[in-house]
């Protein structure tokens, strides 16, 4: 007998698949048929059965390849890979339907989308003018091109840092058009050093934080307000996007944030124009914020780059949102000051509640990090439930299948509450039942 006669037909293959457009649904049972058909003509038994199930498994890796929500239980606050931090309420309305993003109603004529969020981003950190676009290297890349194209900008090379997936500050400078003039060393640089390279064809002075990485020992910078004295425009690259040092909108200033610098202290100084990013310690959706003098803010604004990397309206809509709350003086309400700010105390009794639940589960004091490239080498305590398993590699890929991501420390699976949204407490706890059973029922 033909081996190929014992093939299931696509279309009944199509009708044990669900949660699938058809389209793509008919792509997966199409693959697993033809499979099965190559196997078939090579002399090999098949088993329907064994296509069906080979059909479920595709369809059930290509949901799982699709963007979806998850659980953080890493402890890693921004997490890059997870999407840096949690937006929370924004105003839907507003960016699900029309909007006066570039029309001015009380005028009747168009207007900029720069004027809504962007306008109070600069009311916050306490500058002349703002203007908001995709990310933060974007926000560099804009700043430069339009203010220092075929002229010199001058960096520190203790301050040549490569960020996330590999870009670089000489490779934005390049792209930019602008020339590179390094000055001081890897680990110090003095006011001296930028003052010996001083001619006419500087356009910028550019002051970038080290966020992804600390360098301690014999070291020495200059700060903004000494290279202020300098003549051309100060341009410091905050990174993380803290506002303000003095966390207002907090009762008290985290002492994890240590000597992180604010945009608001950053233009006190005397730098020109900051940039930093709305995703890292904003709290916010991901882009790229330049703050400072009105007329520079205004040059940048008009190069053709501008328009490239534009924020759209459903990034502006929460920024608006999250501008306005930080207004308001309580920012206990954005996900990431919330997460940030927790107690031990009350991570521990979330815990202990979780646990209870969970027999093979212990309360453990764990260490969270702010994440996202800021705060590097800073740790901030926590707590958690950790479960020990024979295989706590083989758990963690179970849990990740289901939309949970942990740490294992030792033998144990842990759990991290800092990041865990107490509305998901209850579906983390039956998610652990559900991936420590099977992980029983195999062993």
């Amino acid at each position: 007998m033909d081996a190929r006669r014992a093939l299931p037909s696509v279309d009944s293959v199509l009708a044990a698949l669900e949660g699938l457009p058809h389209a793509l649904a008919v792509e997966v049972a199409r693959a697993a048929v033809e499979e099965a058909r190559a196997t078939a003509e090579s002399g090999a038994e098949v088993d329907p059965a064994a296509v069906m199930a080979d059909a479920r498994r595709r369809a059930d890796d290509l949901r799982g390849r699709l963007l979806r929500p998850v659980i953080n239980a890493t402890g890693v606050i921004i997490h890059t890979n997870l999407g840096r931090v949690p937006i929370g309420e924004t105003d839907h309305r507003t960016a699900a339907s029309y909007s006066n993003l570039e029309y001015r109603l009380d005028e009747g004529r168009r207007g900029s989308r720069q004027d809504h969020a962007a306008a109070l981003l600069a009311r916050l950190c306490g500058a002349e003018a703002a203007l908001v676009v995709n990310n933060n290297a974007a926000a560099v890349l804009l700043v430069l091109a339009a203010l220092a194209r075929g002229r010199d900008v001058v960096v520190s090379r203790g301050e040549l840092v490569e960020i996330g997936g590999g870009f670089r500050v000489p490779d934005v400078l390049a792209e930019s058009g602008a020339r590179l003039v390094e000055v001081g060393t890897t680990n110090r640089t003095r006011l001296a050093d930028y003052r010996r390279v001083l001619t006419a064809d500087v356009a910028l002075v550019l002051k970038v934080h080290a966020s992804n990485y600390r360098m301690v020992g014999f070291v020495e910078s200059t700060p903004v307000a000494e290279l202020a004295t300098l003549g051309p425009p100060v341009v410091a690259d905050i990174g993380s996007g803290l506002l303000d040092e003095t966390t207002p909108w907090l009762p008290r200033r985290p002492v994890w944030l240590r000597d992180e610098p604010g945009a608001r202290q950053t233009l006190e100084a005397g730098a020109a124009l900051v940039t930093f990013s709305g995703d890292k310690l904003l709290g916010g959706p991901q882009a790229g914020v330049i703050a400072g003098r009105a007329d520079l803010v205004a040059t940048v604004g008009r190069h053709p780059l501008a328009r490239a990397v534009r924020a759209d309206k459903m990034t502006l809509a929460a920024l608006q949102h999250l501008a306005l709350t930080y207004l308001s003086g309580d920012a206990t309400g954005i996900p990431l000051w919330r997460m940030a700010t927790l107690s031990v105390e009350s991570l521990r009794e979330r815990a202990a509640g979780l646990a209870a639940q969970l027999p093979e589960a212990k309360v453990v004091d764990t260490e969270a990090v702010a994440g996202g490239g800021s705060l590097p080498g800073l740790t901030i305590p926590s707590a958690g439930i950790a479960l020990e398993t024979s295989d706590p590699d083989a758990a963690l890929a179970s849990l990740r299948r289901m939309g949970v991501v942990a740490r294992v420390e030792g033998q144990a699976v842990v759990c991290d509450l800092r990041t865990v949204d107490p509305a998901q407490d209850e579906v983390l706890v039956r998610l652990l039942k559900d991936a420590f059973a099977r992980r029983d029922a195999r062993d």
